[in-house]
């Protein structure tokens, strides 16, 4: 008798960024995240948080806009979500915060309730979004995230990440790699505690 050992399904990653702008560093780190995934780790880029409308809870429900419900399902299905955020104004950009209360609906038994989630961030400062970071992991958690504790602040991307959007450091494709292994362990540590 011949045993077949099947590998284990890979870990879905869905990528979110909170930037909307078309040359954003930050959705280029993303990027560079699905290329460099190790095996075992597919990461997705969400592209519609522009279809997002401002929150408004007399339109949520069942009648809640396509790309609210999209939003949802996109986040529901996945394993675990990663977040890069700029940094406007010393905090998370209106757009991302307005998705996540959305995605934060209905409370206890929405897509973010219970799903392992990570936050980097890049700037063209010197701190590399860490305020913008340090707000995003606080509302994530009080929407029901189970998030990450572990940072990847990316300073001066200007200077880090090329013009084709490919990162020019080795030492941050390095770190970009271990989060996501570190953010795969997570989600499996949560798997076993469910």
């Amino acid at each position: 008798m011949t045993t077949t050992h099947l590998s284990p399904e890979p870990i879905r990653v869905l990528a979110i960024s909170g930037s909307l702008r078309a040359g954003s560093h930050n959705t280029a780190i993303l990027r560079a995240a699905a290329e460099l995934a190790p095996a075992g780790i597919e990461v997705e880029l969400y592209d519609g948080l522009d279809r997002i409308p401002a929150y408004n809870e007399d339109h949520d429900g069942p009648a809640a806009e396509l790309g609210v419900a999209r939003l949802r399902d996109r986040i529901a299905g996945a394993d675990a979500v990663l977040f890069a955020t700029p940094e406007y104004n010393g905090s998370v950009p209106g757009q991302l915060k307005n998705a996540i209360d959305w995605a934060s609906r209905p409370r206890g038994s929405s897509a973010l309730a219970g799903k392992p989630a990570a936050v980097i961030g890049a700037s063209p400062g010197q701190y590399g979004a860490k305020w913008a970071q340090a707000d995003l992991r606080r509302t994530l958690g009080v929407a029901g995230a189970l998030v990450l504790d572990a940072e990847l602040a990316i300073d001066r991307s200007h200077e880090r990440i090329g013009a084709a959007g490919e990162l020019l450091d080795a030492e941050m494709r390095e770190q970009l790699i271990a989060l996501l292994e570190q953010l795969s362990a997570h989600r499996q540590r949560a798997a076993v505690a469910a």
